[in-house]
């Protein structure tokens, strides 16, 4: 057996964290901090409006939100979840990877990572709705005569915002940062101008303040959490991005601009509430001058742009994630850009996403009714981030059972108040991400449970290499010139696209190499591990390629270093088989149930093809067809 020590194509597409600290914080505004960052925008408007604002219940609240901030977003994922990275990349799927499921069997792992994944995709479609709603509601405050077209306008700029998707964001994605500097920068200003009209408003610094709100109110004060949960909406990607840019920038944009922003903001429309300006329309807009409102408007609207572009782009990252680690079908990926490996377009994907999103911004009208089914699916992710947080703790850094209870239990105690709180909210509208969230669920579960039976049934078939080869001789099959390369999913022995190859056209090629892919789970493969080729018969070669879940294979550079790992096969004239599976009911009634198999056999039928999928060259691809009963 062989390894590959060229420096082939293992990581041509793999973006590392690279660059000035500064440049890449400046970056990551514009990624990973739009959602958490427009927040402000509803979230104290939100609690205030469910309650009469009393200096009491005002100090209270925001003692709720910026100890909330700091234990969830600074505590939890600044200084614990980003130390656990897989490989550099980070988010649920990752960790959920990182704690060897690929390698022993875990269900109650996968099911709560995969559950986590899941609740991201349902909050994900109500963000760009709220968001790009509360920044529109400001013209509310310009001239009420404007209202009626709140809604219409911010439907146009989603409609645009998911139109453009196809063509790549990589050259307006530069503007994303500086954009989101300016936006920190006027919220922390603004917040700065309210303090100084109400100084007093830091006594909130103290938890006290916020402890009574929450035991003196009855029910009242517990369910005003739902509400104060929405400030940390978005502190997921703080740890889902770390791929893009590392922990260092973003923790550097976290501590340096974004925290103190968000601070001064809160703390700015307190100020003004405790100064005796109305509650009601939006405070956040209340915080500037009226000459500036206007330009302020414009400003929010552009960065709820970028935050729900991140949501997008999150999306279409953890969706290549999960094809990758085999819970979702193949489906077509677009580069948009060569400058970035996250870079990418998913249509289905992002269709499906904006008709969720327009439907509810429709459905919904206003940001209030949103805000009012908004956090239940992310608080329940946050919760699963918590679990696996603990065996992350006791696995990887080998703490002691109380040491990693203490901490995640902590943690996790924190979270399920918040998603206690939440749970009002589904009679409210919180129901539609969690709907969404167990679609993409059972989608994933189905498609696992499928493509594991297509397996087993292949591998209860299989013929070892030198029987298959015995019969070749046996039956004279004649050899042709060239080399055929069999792609297959078993481990071991002849794969059946070979066999049903030689039954159906009762020729072989001169030379054999048979390839299987297996995603392992960490995001990237040096090129030391990339391939291992082993020489099963004469002129009859196997190997196995090895990717991570973020990388995309790309075998015909592959092959080209073949020969130095001892592989003699004739390049100059290569065809690729590949199967394509028609997926039936099992006869003998012991498969699957009918329903999951219709569904696996609907997704098999729709998943893209194989050969495009490893970009395979379209004019040497021979495509084999085969039922497989599951």
């Amino acid at each position: 057996m062989h390894k590959n020590r060229t420096s082939a194509t293992s990581d041509t597409g793999r973006r590392g964290a690279r660059g000035a600290l500064p440049l890449l914080s400046l970056s990551a505004l514009g990624v990973v901090f739009g959602d958490i960052g427009t927040s402000p925008l509803y979230t104290f408007k939100t609690i205030l409006g469910a309650a009469e604002p009393s200096p009491h219940i005002v100090l209270g609240a925001l003692s709720l939100v910026l100890w909330t901030l700091f234990i969830i977003t600074t505590v939890k994922y600044v200084l614990f979840a980003m130390r656990f990275d897989n490989g550099g990349e980070g988010g649920i799927l990752a960790l959920m990877a990182l704690l060897g499921v690929s390698k022993r069997h875990r269900p109650a792992i996968v099911a709560v990572g995969l559950l986590g994944a899941a609740l991201i995709y349902g909050d994900g479609t109500i963000t760009p709705a709220i968001s790009v709603l509360s920044a529109l509601e400001g013209l509310n405050m310009v001239a009420p005569a404007l209202q009626p077209y709140v809604v219409p306008a911010a439907v146009a700029i989603l409609l645009a915002l998911f139109a453009i998707q196809s063509h790549g964001t990589a050259t307006i994605g530069q503007l994303f940062g500086p954009v989101m500097l300016i936006w920190f920068v006027t919220m922390g200003v603004m917040g700065i101008f309210g303090i100084a009209r109400h100084p007093a408003v830091f006594a909130a610094l103290d938890p006290l303040y916020g402890l009574s709100y929450l035991f003196s109110n009855g029910i009242s004060g517990f369910l005003v959490l739902g509400a104060v949960f929405l400030c940390v909406t978005g502190a997921e990607a703080l740890y889902a991005d770390i791929g893009h840019f590392g922990s260092g920038p973003i923790k550097f944009a976290w501590f340096a601009l974004v925290f103190p922003s968000l601070i001064l903001n809160y703390a700015g429309q307190a100020a003004l509430v405790l100064d005796g300006a109305p509650t009601d329309g939006n405070i956040f807009f209340r915080l500037c001058p009226e000459v500036l409102l206007l330009p302020l408007i414009l400003l929010a609207t552009i960065a709820t742009i970028i935050a729900s572009q991140s949501i997008i782009t999150g999306a279409f990252s953890m969706t290549r994630q999960a094809i990758q680690l085999g819970w979702l079908p193949r489906l077509r990926i677009k580069q948009t850009s060569s400058q970035g490996f996250g870079q990418i377009y998913i249509g289905v994907v992002n269709w499906l996403l904006m008709i969720v999103t327009v439907g509810l911004t429709i459905g919904f009208g206003k940001s209030d009714n949103l805000a009012a089914a908004y956090g239940i699916a992310v608080s329940l992710t946050m919760l699963s981030t918590s679990a696996l947080l603990f065996i992350a703790m006791r696995e990887i850094w080998g703490w002691s059972m109380l040491a990693a209870g203490s901490v995640a239990g902590f943690l996790f105690v924190v979270d399920c108040t918040f998603f206690l709180a939440n749970l009002v909210k589904i009679a409210s509208g919180g129901y539609v991400p969690l709907i969404l969230a167990l679609a993409v669920y059972g989608v994933m579960w189905i498609w696992h449970r499928g493509a594991a039976a297509v397996s087993q049934r292949l591998h209860d078939v299989l013929i070892p290499v030198p029987e298959f080869m015995a019969q070749v001789v046996a039956r004279n099959v004649p050899r042709v010139r060239g080399t055929a390369v069999f792609l297959t999913r078993t481990e071991r022995d002849t794969p059946p696209v070979m066999v049903w190859h030689v039954k159906h056209n009762r020729a072989l090629h001169e030379h054999l190499l048979v390839l299987r892919l297996k995603v392992l789970s960490v995001p990237w493969v040096s090129v030391t591990d990339r391939i291992r080729i082993e020489q099963a018969a004469p002129n009859f070669w196997r190997a196995d390629v090895h990717y991570g879940f973020m990388e995309r294979p790309h075998f015909v550079e592959l092959l080209a270093q073949s020969k130095v790992l001892g592989c003699t096969i004739d390049l100059s004239d290569v065809t690729y088989y590949v199967g394509h599976e028609t997926v039936i009911r099992r006869a003998d009634g012991n498969g699957l149930p009918a329903w999951q198999e219709r569904i696996f056999a609907l997704m098999e039928r729709n998943a893209q093809h194989v050969g495009e999928f490893f970009d395979l060259p379209n004019d040497q691809v021979v495509e084999i067809g085969r039922q497989i009963a599951i």
